[in-house]
């Protein structure tokens, strides 16, 4: 391919899709979620959610078919699953006539986290603190959702209440996870698995398959350490794909590594690891959401790891794939390895620049911390699961009304669109504008959505608004309420219209530096 086609893609993807956002998930790996029933032919049963292969795959084609994509800007690549119809419905968690518990539950789905937050003095104790617990699960306040939800889980389980069990295993087992507690992460993901069989949609099945296959290959590993470090620049580059490569050190041999907030693990390829001499597990773990179909992968410890030559990690567990698994045959691009959020929430602050800069501030450094190291403004973003979450437009918002509103922040694809959540809202502003269809590159199976481009659409980060344009508007839900309960999907593509934003892992905030 020539450097021409490549950077047309880019310039494409950059400059035909944007998103307008009042909250939004960021979520790098939808790229690899929910796809356990992939088919390696390319087929799969409608409604489940695409891997991050398809994503990839996608993506890679999209690069290498840039010429005929300006033709015909209106197709995108989200990342969804399911059929589009207008019988679909999304969960609005602010119906009338609800009982509570249905009610908040409505909420979490919706990711309206706010509006839990502030019902919680009218609860019952318990209650309460089960949805405390739920609530610093998704404010990433590990510790603090470990305390309120451990002594809840027996009583929980005993009440039959499988809507509240799986909330509360769920939120358990993805705190461990994040603390790095192999063993526990293990027993609670097949406690999860074990006690709510038959109860798990085909959606949550796929969600916890990676966490719930993989983990036991790393009980026996040593917690991951990481060194202190001061604050330091990192120069990206941008991969074949149009995503970030960072310059990275394995025992002081360097690698570019795949940029993955929402990975719940790192993963290395098997050249790689063979090349460091590292130890590979003889067990194997089969998981199907990495591509699609049956792959097995291993375990390893990569005894020493830096990030361009600063931030240090020591122990730090790694799956190793096989290079055919994560290789773009299009772009002749192989990725050598991923680094996934447990790594990045190390990095505790990173900004990122329009000049392919990334600035950090660890979670620990060697000096006192300057007064602003931790970002105070801004609006907050949350986790769930393998997705975080962008509140934009909150209070003091620019953006008329000021209400919080969610959207999917996709870090890791050149994809951005609007869900018809937002174009209910909005739907007078598309009158006299003509239909587009809306496909789902790399899933034929879906049927096309009707869509509208908003040319316009400004983003309230805060009391900051930051344009973006040439924004996809569906006006169908696609069937998916892991997309359909948000208001939008930003990814990369507008990202960069941002110029220079910062999430804040140790405040979970994020905020944008105007033009």
């Amino acid at each position: 391919m020539s450097v021409s086609c490549i950077l047309c893609g880019k310039f494409l993807m950059k400059n035909i899709q944007r998103v307008q956002s009042d909250n939004f998930v960021l979520s790098m790996n939808d790229l690899r979620r929910h796809a356990v029933s992939e088919r390696s032919s390319g087929e799969r049963p409608a409604g489940l959610r695409p891997s991050r292969w398809w994503r990839l795959a996608a993506l890679a084609g999209l690069v290498a078919c840039a010429g005929s994509l300006a033709a015909q800007h209106n197709i995108l690549l989200p990342s969804d699953r399911g059929q589009t119809g207008t019988g679909a419905q999304v969960r609005t968690g602010t119906s009338s006539g609800l009982d509570t518990d249905t009610r908040l539950e409505n909420l979490l789905a919706d990711h309206q986290y706010p509006q839990v937050e502030a019902e919680l003095g009218d609860l019952p104790p318990k209650q309460a603190q089960m949805y405390r617990g739920i609530l610093a699960n998704r404010d990433n306040d590990v510790k603090t959702s470990i305390e309120l939800l451990e002594p809840l889980v027996d009583e929980v389980s005993a009440s039959g209440d499988a809507t509240a069990e799986k909330l509360v295993r769920k939120a358990l087992a993805e705190d461990y996870l994040r603390e790095g507690d192999w063993t526990r992460a293990a027993a609670a993901y097949q406690q999860l698995a074990t006690r709510l069989e038959g109860k798990l949609s085909r959606d949550e099945q796929d969600e916890i398959e990676m966490p719930l296959q993989m983990l036991p290959l790393a009980v026996n590993h040593p917690p991951m350490t990481v060194d202190p470090c001061d604050p330091f620049e990192i120069q990206v580059s941008r991969n074949l794909l149009g995503l970030t490569d960072l310059p990275v050190f394995i025992d002081a041999r360097p690698h570019s590594w795949l940029l993955d907030p929402t990975a719940p693990f790192n993963l290395i390829s098997r050249s790689l690891a063979k090349e460091a001499g590292l130890k590979v597990s003889e067990e194997t773990a089969t998981i199907h959401s990495l591509r699609g179909n049956a792959i097995q992968v291993h375990s390893t410890v990569i005894p020493r790891f830096t990030i361009s030559g600063q931030l240090t990690f020591h122990d730090m567990t790694a799956f190793v794939f096989d290079d055919a698994d994560y290789y773009f045959p299009q772009l002749k691009y192989q990725v050598q390895g991923v680094l996934g959020y447990a790594a990045l929430q190390a990095l505790g602050s990173l900004t990122v620049t329009d000049n392919d800069t990334v600035f950090a501030r660890p979670a620990r450094q060697i000096s006192p911390p300057a007064n602003d190291d931790k970002m105070a403004g801004g609006v907050r973003f949350f986790l769930d699961g393998d997705q975080m979450i962008l509140a934009l437009g909150a209070s003091g918002s620019v953006v008329p009304g000021g209400a919080e509103r969610m959207y999917v922040v996709d870090a890791a694809g050149q994809q951005t669109y609007l869900t018809s959540r937002y174009y209910a809202e909005h739907s007078g502003e598309f009158n006299g504008q003509k239909l587009q269809l809306f496909s789902l590159i790399g899933q034929p199976l879906i049927a096309p959505v009707p869509s509208y481009t908003a040319e316009t659409v400004t983003l309230a980060v805060g009391t900051i608004a930051e344009d973006v344009h040439y924004i996809t508007v569906l006006t169908q839900p696609l069937g998916s309420a892991a997309r359909d309960d948000v208001y939008g999907i930003l990814g990369v593509d507008a990202l960069e219209q941002l110029g220079t934003y910062t999430f804040d892992y140790r405040t979970m905030r994020f905020n944008v530096k105007p033009h």
